[in-house]
């Protein structure tokens, strides 16, 4: 089996192409990884597969992909992006196209992506809660994005500081409730990390390398979630809730308040609240539970703990690993 998998979000990528590593699975990104050894965004480590040259040579722009290079894979992936489908389909359709959703479908975009199912692509979504979404064009598959409980451990919390990583969050406004993270934040033990938060002044506490994320995910006491419209969860809330960090998440009525796509935010069905983490939609009571949780590391850490065993039940390695396996090696027809 041959891949070609077009990518959007180079985090995602590295966490997928690591799965295809896994399953001794060739394949070709048109995204970060190009050159495995040496990605492009080195906001995650290199891969170990090393690049074909004469197709590194042939590499197209993902807006016009020939039908030429496209007959080297088996496979077509596209990574939500409903344009590369549309302007590459006559190119791709006799192959096998797998639709990756990644939480930033609208109505608008399933209506798109209908024709395109109907013509045989198939869809693998990654939160069954994208079926809330009108015009629903539907699914071969629900595959959840994944992090390895073997990377994501080790829990202390020995610093009394709650914690945010998000990417130039406040530019993106209410997309990711830039207000309301203010109101929970404000005169807390609280820093931001993550690229081009400048503008968040004495809130942001600056870019941070793979593994100086995992160290202070580890260490600090709480984490604060509050979601990216409209995702229905993102990676950094699988990060923080597998290493054991107790996430005090913002509830559904703050998550879908752009209401772009309708009910999608899914961690209400992931949190019980106090029990394995903090939900809500009153800020002050999301306030009082840092504040708890600064001065009580204990409970943080049976919290947490309880979080943990929550994510790897969802998220693990392992089982997603065995979900790709089946789906890509299953017999699939085409034109």
């Amino acid at each position: 089996m041959r891949i070609l998998y077009l990518s959007c979000h180079s985090i995602l990528e590295y966490d997928e192409l690591s799965i295809l590593e896994r399953l001794g699975i060739e394949y070709f990104s048109l995204g970060s990884y190009i050159q495995p050894q040496s990605p492009v965004d080195p906001i995650r480590p290199p891969l170990t597969r090393r690049v074909d040259q004469d197709l590194l040579r042939q590499a197209p722009d993902r807006l016009a992909i020939p039908k030429s290079f496209i007959d080297n894979f088996d496979t077509i992936i596209v990574m939500h992006v409903p344009e590369w489908i549309e302007v590459n389909w006559e190119n791709m359709k006799h192959k096998r196209v797998i639709w990756r959703t990644i939480g930033q479908s609208t109505p608008a975009i399933e209506l798109r992506m209908q024709r395109f199912v109907q013509e045989g692509m198939q869809i693998v979504r990654y939160s069954p809660r994208e079926s809330n979404l009108a015009n629903y064009a539907g699914e071969s598959k629900v595959i959840r994005f994944t992090k390895d409980p073997a990377e994501f451990n080790g829990y202390t919390g020995t610093s009394s500081k709650a914690i945010c990583i998000s990417q130039n969050m406040k530019h993106r406004g209410e997309f990711c409730n830039y207000a309301t993270f203010e109101k929970i934040a404000q005169g807390l033990d609280v820093k931001l990390y993550g690229t081009s938060n400048e503008s968040s002044g004495d809130l942001s506490g600056g870019f941070l390398t793979y593994e100086a994320m995992k160290d202070l995910i580890r260490t600090s006491r709480a984490f604060i979630y509050t979601g990216t419209q409209p995702a229905c969860y993102t990676l950094s809330f699988i990060e923080a809730m597998m290493t054991g960090i107790p996430v005090v998440a913002i509830g559904p009525k703050l998550a879908n308040s752009l209401n772009i796509s309708g009910d999608m935010y899914e961690i209400a069905d992931m949190i019980e609240n106090g029990y394995n983490g903090y939900i809500s939609d009153d800020v002050q009571y999301l306030r009082e539970r840092i504040q708890t949780l600064a001065v009580n590391p204990t409970l943080a850490k049976t919290i947490g703990e309880r979080g943990r065993q929550k994510a790897i039940s969802l998220f693990g390695i392992e089982p997603i690993t065995e979900q790709w396996r089946q789906f890509l090696t299953q017999n699939v027809s085409h034109k």
